[in-house]
């Protein structure tokens, strides 16, 4: 099978599972796993923070940043196809008593406008006031898109004008770094929390960081605890997060080319699911017109190639780095075909 369901079903390379057979670990609850502080003190390093928060999920990470921002009560703006208001199960609102404002957008990329027209810094007694912004980078919905930097920072210059925080969900920045030059800490700096995977594109098998000043991470790391999140000799997980930071940042530009090689080769049979020349990191959104989206992940999938239905007509095919370049094309012409058949 060709399995492009998602990066996270990576799996750890060899060079990554020695490195985690090695490592030196010791009790991350009590702070003394020097694994775990190298990854936290290096994370942090790289996106221009005080401080980090190893995470088992990147969901937890985005939970405990956002409520680092936002009250129970309280509301966080963010685009209709954000990952923390799609797909992680209302945690938010289940867990932490948040709501969330969704505003309109165009592949994820952030609208400042629409945000500006919605925001409600001091609502009063009777409406939910805005605490913080959320934006995702890269957008997983929107097709892996990547986040304009002169709107982020926009967006960020109008959160400090209102007085309402700003959350970065990063799981995927590492691509949008790659495919735009713009450094970690350029993006980093600009957001009060930051959430970044390690499960994804790097492959490491599990683990993201929280980003943020040292004193909010102090008290995520009790919210962590309360919520069952704490972790006792969790440097073997995070020399996994370590070894890809060294070995699998700058290949992230080959899933890349492995993306645009498998929409290239979708288009080449189906024109009007994909516009090749929007494929700018490693997912590609595919439009199956008249097809649902359910039957033609599930013929593909009879030849060879799974990939995911995410809505009635929404297929998604995300690379990574067990899928070569020639594969990717090879699965884009049995989808291809899939769709121009049915």
């Amino acid at each position: 099978m060709i399995d492009l369901r998602s990066d996270t079903v990576t799996r750890p390379t060899p060079g990554m599972r020695e490195a985690m057979l090695s490592a030196a670990v010791g009790d991350d609850v009590y702070a003394e796993d020097p694994t775990v502080n190298e990854l936290e003190r290096r994370t942090a390093e790289l996106l221009g923070h005080e401080a980090g928060l190893f995470c088992a999920t990147g969901s937890l990470a985005n939970l405990l940043g956002v409520r680092l921002l936002v009250e129970p009560g309280q509301e966080v703006v963010c685009d209709v196809g954000a990952h923390i208001a799609r797909a992680e199960m209302g945690a938010h609102a289940a867990v932490h008593g948040l709501t969330m404002r969704t505003v309109p957008s165009t592949n994820g990329l952030v609208e400042v406008d629409a945000v500006a027209a919605v925001i409600a810094p001091h609502a009063g007694p009777h409406l939910v006031s805005t605490a913080a912004v959320a934006v995702e980078n890269t957008h997983n919905f929107g097709g892996g898109t990547v986040q304009p930097y002169d709107r982020l920072v926009a967006l960020g210059e109008l959160c400090v004008q209102t007085g309402v925080g700003y959350h970065l969900d990063g799981a995927r920045l590492w691509n949008a770094h790659v495919a735009t030059g713009v450094v970690l800490e350029a993006y980093g700096r600009l957001f009060d929390t930051v959430s970044v995977c390690f499960s994804k594109g790097l492959g490491a098998p599990v683990g993201s960081v929280l980003l943020s000043s040292a004193a909010n991470i102090s008290r995520a790391r009790i919210w962590r605890k309360r919520l069952g999140g704490g972790w006792r000799q969790a440097g073997i997980l995070a020399a996994g997060a370590l070894y890809a930071l060294d070995h699998h940042l700058d290949r992230l530009a080959d899933d890349h080319k492995a993306a645009a090689a498998f929409a290239n080769a979708v288009a080449s049979w189906a024109p009007t699911a994909v516009d090749p020349t929007a494929v700018t990191t490693n997912i590609v959104v595919l439009d199956t017109g008249d097809v649902p989206a359910a039957q033609v992940a599930g013929a593909a999938q009879d030849q060879g190639v799974w990939v995911s239905a995410l809505g009635p007509r929404m297929v998604r095919a995300v690379t990574h780095l067990d899928v070569t370049a020639d594969e990717a094309a090879t699965a884009g012409d049995i989808v291809g075909r899939v769709l121009t058949s049915r």
